[in-house]
């Protein structure tokens, strides 16, 4: 898992263009949308399209989107759980 969190942070700043922060700067449990990081809706549709790209894992809704987009760790778990082996 950890290697999971450490490629999610690199797609964070790299596809949802963070200016001045590194992978590295990116918490575990730090929430990524709000005021942290400046994320909003238009990245959370790049987050679930990229998600879908570099782990073959569908964030299908809301329902399931709102609990998995919270931070690293919760979206590291969601990919595991689905992920096919």
């Amino acid at each position: 898992m950890e290697s999971i969190k450490k490629q999610l942070k690199e797609i964070i700043v790299k596809e949802l263009d963070l200016v001045d922060v590194a992978p590295g700067d990116i918490g575990d449990d730090d929430p990524l949308f709000g005021d942290t990081f400046g994320l909003d809706s238009i990245d959370a549709v790049e987050l679930v399209f990229q998600v879908k790209t570099h782990f073959g894992v569908e964030i299908r809704d809301m329902k399931e989107g709102r609990p998995a987009l919270q931070s690293v760790n919760t979206l590291a778990r969601f990919i595991c759980d689905r992920r096919t082996p």
